[in-house]
């Protein structure tokens, strides 16, 4: 099994990623998926919304879909990150396999979402598989950017330094 978590490997499938889809997108301000759509979508990739309860709104000028199924045929999805509970990846992973072939290059897994039998078989598929991370949280440690201690790695606070 290949280690897809060395840094060259992440560095790679964000280097060339342009099309995400996301699984389990959400229009809510607070949800973690809006913040990681939201995120890319700032940087010019197109993220294409999938979730079935919100099917037919509008998210950052797309459509959300109620399934991978019912992606175009014509958009070539580089990467999918999702944002669902683990024991919903193996059908994902066979709907990823079944329709987004043979652009996809990789299935993300984000924080807490890991399931190792449909990791394998997406890998037998030739696909870059990155279990329990976020693709927004590596992409600023990887490229900088904003981060949990401030932006750009300069930590932002309303204390003066000591001394001061």
């Amino acid at each position: 099994m290949p280690d897809n978590s060395k840094d060259s490997t992440l560095r790679q499938v964000l280097e060339k990623t342009s099309t995400i889809a996301m699984v389990g997108a959400s229009t809510n301000p607070v949800s973690a998926s809006l913040f990681v759509a939201t995120y890319f979508s700032g940087r010019g990739r197109r993220v294409i919304p999938i979730n079935p309860t919100r099917a037919g709104e509008t998210l950052l000028g797309e459509t959300i879909l109620a399934s991978i199924r019912d992606i175009p045929s014509s958009v070539s999805i580089d990467m999918l990150d999702v944002f669902r509970r683990s024991d919903a990846v193996p059908d994902i992973v066979d709907d990823a396999l079944a329709h987004l072939m043979p652009g996809l290059k990789a299935v993300w897994m984000q924080y807490g979402v890991r399931h190792e039998a449909a990791a394998a078989k997406a890998r037998a598929h030739g696909l870059i598989v990155v279990q329990d991370r976020c693709p927004k949280v590596e992409h600023m440690r990887l490229f900088g950017g904003p981060n949990l201690a401030g932006i750009g790695g300069v930590r932002v606070s309303s204390k003066l330094p000591r001394g001061e």
